[in-house]
């Protein structure tokens, strides 16, 4: 029997939660009502453009609100949460309105996780419902999904993008245009969940083992939503490409689909960043904003720079985050792609820094911005917690109006992320500079960042530890021009023993682990470097594998 989500939510102090009402921060509305409102003044807007589905306003209400009705026919309630793991499409976002309408909390997975995460994810948040593709790029993930329903004591209904099987529901009969769209209207009009109640699960980057919950309000993550659209200057005449996993908060919500959305704009759906279907999409829609990681901005800039055909014209905003932009691709965009840069620096916890668009080219290029909302606040802190003066590196702390107190059931790591007072601990080292703009240097989490998706090394370690014949292991990040950094696995054998980077991706891809966190590199040593405290030495780990990629 699932916990109800306010035992396991960490809630604002109520002096704070008071304070960004009466400054109308929070506005009391739920993400679902606060898209009926738009829906309601353009129902006959393009909202949402995936392949040659071309859906309205008015029509992608109508369809949230049938679903609504529907998850609650099948026997959820609200509060109930729903693993939810869908590709880029339609599909994901009638099925996340349709949950905010309902009270019904998704829980986003992403594409790339296997049974080992979506394990982890249904037990921790107690989902009573996961929503998968059938099959998607050779994987059966309903055969995954009924697997772990029966597995799992909360996990009961299994809901499929294609063709169910035994005994599963179809996602399209769940998604359906309503027999009657006024009186379902007019029945989920009732429900008004709470403002500030979840309106969804995000996942952490994991830096300390398998991912944690993050406890997302409608009330906060409006505020969210609506302080990026700002910076991002997206207005009802904007057309959003969204490529990146939609499960992910960068393209979901900073501003991403969702801003699209709630502005009143169009939102573009692409299953894949691949340039040649990227950019012929831009010119095709008249997209104006797109979003990216670093290593999707540099192949997109190298493949204008092989092809220079003009089919970025309408593009004004290209956001890059996920990881830090290297500086010498940041000053390549507005040459080569035409558009200006929009660097983003954020978390799922909250706290989102970005360049702005008038910002001179040396800060657009060189920093990875501040914050967006005027109610952030920002510490740079040494490692006795003292503040220390801009220009000095330390690691950055932060609360706000959209960033939640705690993690989901999570006490331990809570005591370790959160400062007294609810200040966050992200994890990242970084230069505040006068003008309040933010320099990441880098991390002080055992956290590897490949491309934008986050490898937590103590994961892997613990696996890798399970091989016969591994005496020591220590997962590092080794640097890589595309993306940013790849796992580099350090392995001291049992005497006697042989390992191999094939043996341990074999046992970690048996495991069940998503496919972008098997390592790429293996270094056997006879003994790792130890601190003075006797931990391995993973600061000399990494000096050592980035000075053997430079030799080679």
């Amino acid at each position: 029997m699932s916990i109800p989500t306010r035992e396991g939510t960490v809630p604002w102090p109520a002096e704070m939660a008071e304070r960004y009402r009466q400054a109308g921060y929070w506005k009391d509305i739920t993400l679902g009502a606060a898209y009926q409102e738009v829906a309601d003044r353009h129902p006959d807007r393009v909202a949402i453009v995936d392949g040659e589905v071309r859906m309205t306003y008015g029509e992608l209400a109508q369809r949230a609100d049938a679903t609504a009705e529907r998850l609650l026919e099948i026997g959820l309630e609200p509060d109930d949460r729903v693993l939810v793991q869908l590709p880029n499409g339609w599909e994901f976002m009638v099925l996340t309105l349709g949950c905010f309408r309902a009270g019904i909390i998704p829980v986003m997975a992403l594409p790339a996780h296997r049974r080992h995460e979506l394990t982890h994810l249904a037990s921790l948040s107690e989902s009573r419902a996961i929503v998968v593709p059938d099959v998607l790029r050779d994987f059966d993930h309903q055969e995954l999904a009924h697997e772990l329903a029966g597995e799992l004591p909360d996990l009961e209904k299994v809901v499929v993008l294609g063709v169910p099987r035994d005994g599963a529901y179809a996602l399209d009969d769940l998604l359906a245009v309503p027999d009657d769209a006024a009186a379902s209207r007019s029945l989920v009009d009732t429900w008004d969940p709470d403002p500030d109640s979840p309106a969804c699960f995000l996942i952490s980057g994991g830096t300390t083992g398998l991912p944690k919950l993050i406890t997302r309000t409608h009330n906060d993550y409006l505020c969210n939503i609506m302080a990026t659209a700002e910076a991002a200057e997206m207005g009802p005449e904007d057309v959003y490409l969204g490529t990146l996993p939609v499960s992910h908060n960068f393209p979901l919500a900073c501003p991403g689909v969702l801003g699209a959305l709630l502005i009143g704009g169009r939102a573009v759906m692409l299953p894949s960043p691949e340039p040649v279907r990227a950019f012929a999409t831009m010119q095709r829609e008249g997209v104006t904003i797109a979003a990216a990681v670093p290593a999707v901005a540099q192949r997109w800039i190298q493949h204008q720079e092989e092809v220079g055909a003009n089919q970025l014209s309408s593009l004004r905003v290209l956001q890059v985050g996920g990881s830090r932009l290297p500086d010498e691709f940041a000053r390549r965009v507005k040459p080569v792609l035409g558009c200006t840069l929009q660097q983003v620096f954020g978390m799922a916890e909250g706290l989102i820094n970005t360049t702005r668009l008038d910002d001179p080219e040396e800060t657009i290029c060189t920093t990875q911005g501040r914050p967006v909302h005027e109610a952030d606040e920002v510490r740079v802190l040494d490692p006795l917690g003292e503040d220390v003066p801009d220009g000095t590196p330390g690691a950055l702390y932060t609360r706000g109006p959209y960033t939640p107190c705690g993690y989901y059931r999570a006490p331990e790591h809570n005591s370790r992320s959160f400062l007294e007072g609810g200040w966050y601990g992200s994890g990242d080292i970084v230069v505040r500079r006068p003008d309040g703009n933010l320099i990441v240097q880098g991390r002080d989490k055992d956290m590897i960042n490949r491309g934008g998706e986050k490898i937590s090394a103590e994961e892997i370690e613990s696996l890798v530890y399970a091989i016969p014949g591994v005496d020591l292991v220590a997962a590092v990040a080794m640097p890589d021009p595309v993306l940013g950094e790849r796992l580099c696995l350090y392995v001291v054998p049992h005497e006697g023993h042989e390992v191999t980077l094939e043996a341990i991706r074999a046992h970690l891809h048996d495991s069940g682990i998503a496919a972008f966190k098997l390592p790429e590199r293996l270094e056997i040593a006879p003994a790792l470097p130890m601190t003075k405290v006797g931990k391995i030495d993973k600061r000399a780990l990494r000096e050592d594998i980035g000075s053997r990629l430079t030799t080679t």
